[in-house]
């Protein structure tokens, strides 16, 4: 269990921090509607430039606090909540503009692996 929850808590970073940092302005078939880029993304569901920058700090705060998870233990429940709430909501919003469902599928992935490190987490607490 221990190490299941150490690989997520590596796995859901780098896959975050990936789509915020290095593929940002970059295409990919996960896009929400038609977008091209994550400002157009957000913009798909009707939501402002600024919440992509709300969205993305949060979830890059959540990404680097799974990280320090490995050296003070108290980040890892905060972090993994945090990500499984925003996942829920980028989920939701795949559905607003009924995308497909290869389009919200990493978000899946990660709403799963943040609920599985909660798991983890209280099972090992």
């Amino acid at each position: 269990m221990k190490n299941i929850k150490y690989v997520l808590m590596i796995f859901v970073p780098s896959l975050v921090l990936n789509v915020w940092l290095f593929r940002f302005n970059k295409a990919t078939i996960y896009r929400g509607g038609d977008a091209t880029n994550m400002i157009e993304e957000f913009a798909a569901y009707g939501l402002s430039e600024s919440m992509v920058y709300i969205v993305g700090g949060l979830k890059v705060l959540a990404a680097l606090g799974l990280l320090l998870g490995f050296v003070y233990r108290k980040s890892i429940a905060p972090s993994a909540l945090l990500m499984s709430v925003l996942m829920v909501g980028a989920i939701a919003m795949h559905f607003t503009v009924g995308d497909a469902p290869i389009k919200y599928l990493p978000a899946g992935l990660m709403l799963l692996s943040s609920l599985g490190i909660l798991y983890a987490d209280k099972k090992m607490a």
